[in-house]
């Protein structure tokens, strides 16, 4: 664990500028600076970085934060993960806290692993370049699949000899346990008679998300059956095949860069993908396609495209996974190959041009892949075709988001000929069925209701609750000028007029909490009661504490607000005047306020209205339209401070 004090220490000692700068091309424009960003693909520089507020804001994609956060993002590091890594930018010492025995031990123990897989990739790579039998076999294999050197050196691949244990020796000379190797899968056998466990194979190294190598993929080259074509690592603390992605450390930047991961079968799809410049790319080699390793892929996309093979093993994988991908809330798109075609062998017979084309026009949604590939089957068979709906429509009650179940029941109505009322009754059955299994609680499913009709309906898809632009603008002046003081009117003891002093937070805050007002967004009510509890402690935070806050919402939220496109040009030099808000901030922040409890009390109006619309009871209704009208005055008061004419 990183200490409170060092982590502060990093903070206050990095600069933005020049942490961006390593990974993108800055120029200056006026008192920031302006490049292309990395996170999205663009043309149009919209990416800018202020020094002064040491934060950076895309207005494209709309990524912001701090520099913890532009490393975080962009390298795809925690949080800790990315403070050590400016503080070695900055040659600042992390000193962390005592670890237990236990934990030594464990940390070691994980250290000896990364260690000797190190050793082995590099030992095994050294003899695929400089021994003999490693050229004029593991190489030489290499180059007749088509790989170039700089794929080779890229994902470090090697070869073992075909001796009994000669890897064995060479790390038992440079200090390496027995023990050791056996456990991490290198060697088989007892300790007493061990061999070298991939020998004769050439190596496919796995990384994970930070480049260490955490296991092996090894194939045999010789046309003996009685061996397995493929080996790999065995389990261990540092390697779990379902969690993990062949390629994700060398394609995570172009999946979140091009906001799409292309999903392959085996090692060499993956190189031969990358070599044509598909970067994109990863597999779930060793396994099927797990839920840990599709969450892994929705860290840096929500898009998946699976590219498997043309025949019937790879269509039925594509399907396999299918579920899994949209249970996850993921977007799947389906590409299957010409016939007698992997991704391995299309892209080396096909120019790259030809191979993007076919990926672009043959991708399709899983709604259009599965009603095709099974319709062919049902024909003109009325019992095979509804057996075909049914799958189609279990495989929409997987996903999570009503919105878009809704929609795939409507595109499998129009593509199934069928009425899409009836569609969605089955839907709503698998759906209702599922919460019972669930023993009556609903997990993530919002079930449609059976009276939903058919016709076009009004959906509307923007799920901001009411009143959030209007707490997220105290929240902006909050962060913004919380500990500035203004000048409010007010009366002395004696009902004399008088001038006081307050600071935004205190006017804020307090006038909101004496009304018993809340915000309702959760992020922004952790920035408002971070300002309740500074203004008890007599000392308010300025910006920069929000945008480096550890929580992620919050540093995120105060990026975004304390950025702007635009920028006033130098009136000043032309003699024209332009009042910016700070010169009138004490009646902005009032009518921010008001424009709030406006707000609520309309929704409160509107709840009473429902109230009385539904109450039979005329004592009943009386009381409601009081109160309603009571409500009803103090809008009209409201609104005529804000310069605002209402209809009672």
């Amino acid at each position: 664990m990183i200490p409170h004090d060092t982590i502060m220490s990093i903070i206050d000692t990095v600069r933005i500028e020049e942490v961006v700068s390593d990974f993108v091309s800055l120029k200056k424009r006026g008192a920031n600076l302006i490049g292309v960003c990395p996170f999205h693909k663009e043309k149009t520089p919209s990416f800018i970085v202020s020094p002064a507020k040491g934060i950076f804001k895309c207005f494209g994609c709309g990524k912001a934060g701090d520099s913890v956060r532009f490393v975080m993002e962009h390298e795809h590091y925690s949080y800790p993960e990315a403070l050590r890594y400016l503080a070695n930018k900055y040659g600042i010492i992390i000193e962390e806290k005592e670890q237990s025995a236990e934990e030594i031990v464990a940390q070691n123990e994980r250290e000896k692993m990364f260690n000797i897989n190190t050793f082995a990739q590099q030992y095994f790579s050294e003899t695929m370049k400089n021994n003999e039998e490693g050229l004029a076999i593991g190489m030489s294999y290499f180059k007749e699949r088509g790989f170039r050197d700089a794929i080779i050196n890229k994902f470090q691949l090697g070869y073992c000899l075909n001796q009994r244990d000669a890897f064995i020796q060479h790390a038992i000379k440079n200090g390496y346990s027995k023990e050791l190797l056996l456990k991490i899968g290198l060697a088989s056998g007892t300790e007493e008679r061990m061999y070298d466990k991939y020998q004769g194979r050439v190596i496919f190294p796995i990384h994970n998300l930070t480049g260490k190598v955490i296991g092996f993929g090894a194939r045999i080259l010789s046309s003996d059956k009685t061996k397995a074509k493929y080996l790999n690592s065995p389990e261990s603390e540092i390697y779990n095949k379902s969690q993990t992605l062949y390629g994700i450390y060398f394609a995570k930047n172009e999946i979140s860069r091009l906001d799409n991961c292309i999903l392959v079968e085996g090692y060499a799809d993956v190189l031969s993908m990358h070599q044509a410049g598909i970067e994109n790319t990863v597999a779930s080699s060793g396994t099927s396609l797990t839920t840990e390793q599709i969450r892994l892929i929705s860290r840096y996309t929500k898009n998946i495209t699976i590219l498997y093979d043309g025949d019937s093993a790879g269509i039925h994988a594509a399907l396999r996974g299918t579920d899994m991908i949209l249970e996850e809330g993921m977007n799947v798109r389906i590409v299957v190959l010409p016939p007698d075609e992997d991704p391995d062998s299309f892209v080396q017979h096909n120019p790259i041009e030809v191979v993007r084309d076919y990926i672009d026009k043959n991708a399709k949604d899983f709604i259009s892949f599965k009603t095709q590939l099974l319709l062919k089957d049902a024909a003109n068979n009325p019992i095979k075709k509804a057996e075909v709906v049914k799958d189609i429509v279990n495989t929409i009650s997987v996903i999570p988001d009503a919105i878009f179940r809704a929609t795939y029941i409507k595109e499998c109505s129009r593509m199934m000929e069928m009425p899409e009322q009836t569609l969605m009754n089955e839907l709503n059955k698998l759906l209702r069925a599922k919460i019972r299994k669930n023993n009556g609680i609903q997990q993530n499913q919002e079930v449609v209701t059976e009276d939903v009709k058919a016709e076009p309906q009004n959906i509307n898809v923007d799920t901001v609750p009411i009143g959030f632009y209007q707490e997220q603008e105290l929240v902006k002046l909050l962060l913004m000028y919380g500990d500035k003081e203004v000048d409010i009117d007010g009366v002395d003891e004696n009902n004399e007029p008088i001038i006081y002093k307050v600071s935004v937070a205190s006017l804020i805050v307090d006038d909101l909490k004496n009304d018993d007002l809340l915000f309702k967004d959760e992020t922004h009510k952790i920035v408002f009661n971070i300002y309740d509890k500074a203004l008890d402690d007599g000392v308010l935070p300025k910006e920069q504490y929000f945008v480096s806050h550890e929580n992620p919402k919050i540093s995120e939220l105060a990026a975004n607000l304390l950025s702007s496109p635009y920028k006033l040009d130098n009136w000043e030099k032309k003699e024209i005047k332009v009042k910016k808000e700070e010169d009138v901030l004490a009646r902005l922040v009032v009518t921010s306020v008001l424009r709030f409890k406006d707000m609520v009390l309309d929704e409160k109006r509107n709840e009473l209205t429902r109230q009385i619309m539904e109450t039979t009871d005329i004592d009943d209704q009386l009381i409601l339209m009081t109160k309603k009208k009571r409500l009803d005055d103090l809008r009209i008061k409201i609104n005529h401070e804000l310069g605002i004419v209402i209809a009672k």
